[in-house]
């Protein structure tokens, strides 16, 4: 009895693992990162790009393919309720990039990622907790729009677009 339940259960996991793919890249493609514009937020942007291309394997500065980008923070009042009880900020972050292919000079990839947070800040400019939080929210909403290239990074085609 015991071997009969033994041999369903690993026909079954034989089955399940059958049934799973690799999602990995299987193309060799590298990627050199430009110049990020956008400041001590683009240094922020450029380090985290930087580990995340290396980590993946996908990272040579000497690469024919270009990653160029540009990150913005916008920060706006943001409005919950009529009785206005609590004030907030919403900060929202744009990411542009472009993928040029050097030698043929085309674009191979563009596209904007977009995401946004809020915080309660407290009235007052010199308090420190609303320089922190908006500090952490930018370098949150800087890693969360490197994550999402990364994972189209790996999706994408590598042929150049006919519209530049």
């Amino acid at each position: 009895m015991y071997k009969i339940k033994l041999l369903i259960l690993l026909l079954i996991s034989i089955f399940i693992f059958s049934c799973t793919t690799n999602k990995t890249r299987n193309n060799s493609e590298q990627f050199s990162l430009a110049y990020i514009e956008g400041g001590l937020d683009g240094l922020l942007l450029k380090n985290s790009l930087t580990t995340t291309l290396k980590n993946s394997g996908m990272f040579n500065q000497k690469s024919n393919y270009e990653i160029r980008s540009r990150i913005d923070h916008d920060i706006n009042l943001y409005i919950t309720n009529i009785d206005n009880t609590s004030d907030r900020e919403k900060i929202e972050t744009r990411l542009s990039v472009k993928i040029i292919n050097v030698e043929e000079l085309c674009v191979v990839f563009r596209d904007t990622y977009y995401v946004s947070q809020f915080y309660i800040f407290a009235s007052g400019e010199k308090i420190l907790s609303n320089q922190r939080a908006v500090k952490k929210i930018k370098k949150d909403n800087t890693e969360a729009l490197v994550k999402e290239f990364s994972n189209e990074l790996f999706k994408i085609n590598i042929e150049c677009i006919k519209n530049n």
